[in-house]
């Protein structure tokens, strides 16, 4: 049985590297303006930094 590291590695192996890079740039783009984090007073971590100002 593959842990979930190992699914994710193996998927990695198998995507184009263009692929990857624009998964990974979405990814940031969501963590930093979309998610909400609790420790942040739920705000995204971008909302934060500009409610800080």
């Amino acid at each position: 049985m593959y842990d979930d590291d190992t699914l994710h590695a193996e998927r990695i192996k198998s995507i184009d590297p263009t692929q990857f890079i624009q998964e990974t740039e979405e990814y940031i783009h969501y963590y930093n303006h979309q998610l909400i984090i609790v420790k942040l007073k739920g705000m995204s971590p971008v909302n934060y930094r500009v409610h800080a100002l």
